[in-house]
């Protein structure tokens, strides 16, 4: 189509307002919307909180009269259902819009082309496929959670340029420097769970908060078999206040268990012995409506993920440290791959300077 240059231009653009959404629509997607006319920008919306209007209602409202014979460019496929708002298909057909141009069929069960079918019946003209891989990158915790029931799961270290995440004693305070430590309290202020496994509680009696808080406010997971959190650590007595989950295995001590409850922290028993079952674990969150997880480690855990095929991105701060000594603390444990043609390959690697250290954002899928 001779147009298309002009689609992904004003598909950018809807792009880039569907970033705003982001850690404020959770477990819904980012999505944003253009409405051009005659080659000139009309209005602009996108998806601002989970139960608003959707981005398409937003740049309506805006275009007003002006939406009447004009082409409506949106990150996702326009919804055909009532959930928390009406169909944006049937405000679409009201307003005029003439062309619906998308990057992304929506899979969701309810949708899932029925949104095309509907306006393409009513005499819209529909375009797919503009920046589908753009846009499926964005919503790749969204497109997740739906085809597999399980959250998008982020693995955030710190390292030596050595590759170390402690040293041999265990102190890794501070391996980043302070514009790393503000740019994670940011990351976990768009979080619906954050893990650690007991190793981490125990050494580190980290809050695992978001100071200043963000947009969402994060479920703390702790990966703890035989229920070992202290009592007096910062997990537990501040449960009441941020919630705290302990998955443990249901040979877990009761009196331990019981001690935790009685503080406020939820405890899970995830399985029936050894070590937390992972795929459990996140069909659990998944279920609870969590889209987007962050695993700070340790190494244990990690690996455990990268093991359970769990892993979908990277969040890692690498400082212009030199430690030495033996390899005791490595980012991931776990069984790891046999072979290097085995191991974990990521794409769209983008690296960030952060007053000398190196941040590293990368995902295992350049479609997603």
């Amino acid at each position: 189509m001779a147009a298309y240059p002009d689609n992904a231009f004003w598909m950018r653009r809807a792009l880039a307002e569907a970033v705003r959404g982001e850690g404020h629509v959770e477990p819904n997607p980012m999505v944003g919307a253009v409405i051009v006319r005659d080659g000139r920008l009309i209005a602009v919306g996108h998806h601002a909180r989970f139960g608003g209007p959707h981005a398409e209602v937003v740049a309506l409202e805006t275009a007003g009269e002006a939406a009447r014979g004009a082409t409506l460019h949106v990150t996702l496929e326009p919804c055909c259902h009532t959930g928390k708002t009406p169909p944006c298909t049937e405000t679409l057909l009201k307003a005029g819009i003439a062309r619906v141009v998308a990057a992304v069929e929506d899979p969701y069960p309810k949708v899932a082309g029925g949104g095309f079918a509907q306006l393409e019946q009513a005499g819209v003209s529909c375009l797919r496929g503009v920046l589908e891989v753009e846009a499926r990158r964005l919503m790749a915790p969204y497109l997740k959670r739906v085809a597999t029931g399980l959250p998008f799961v982020i693995a955030k270290w710190a390292m030596t340029l050595d590759g170390k995440t402690a040293c041999a004693t265990g102190d890794s305070r501070w391996i980043s420097g302070p514009r790393s430590r503000a740019i994670v309290h940011e990351v976990r202020g768009k979080m619906d769970a954050i893990i650690v496994g007991i190793g981490t509680a125990l050494t580190d009696d980290p809050e695992l908060t978001a100071r200043p808080p963000g947009p969402r406010r994060a479920l703390r997971v702790v990966l703890d078999s035989s229920a070992r959190l202290p009592e007096t650590s910062r997990l537990a007595t501040s449960a009441r206040d941020v919630p705290v989950l302990v998955a443990v295995n249901a040979q877990a001590p009761a009196d331990r268990k019981d001690r935790l409850e009685r503080l406020g922290c939820e405890v899970l028993v995830v399985n029936e012995r050894g070590s937390i079952d992972i795929l459990a674990l996140l069909h659990e969150l998944g279920r609870r409506g969590a889209t987007n997880v962050l695993v700070e480690g340790g190494g244990r855990v990690l690996g455990a993920f990268l093991d359970a095929q769990q892993v979908d991105a990277v969040d890692v701060y690498i400082a212009p440290k030199v430690e030495g000594g033996p390899a005791t603390f490595s980012p991931f444990q776990g069984r790891g791959a046999a072979r290097m043609a085995d191991s974990l390959r990521l794409g769209h690697v983008e690296w960030q300077d952060l007053d000398g250290d190196l941040r590293l954002t990368a995902r295992t899928d350049l479609t997603g």
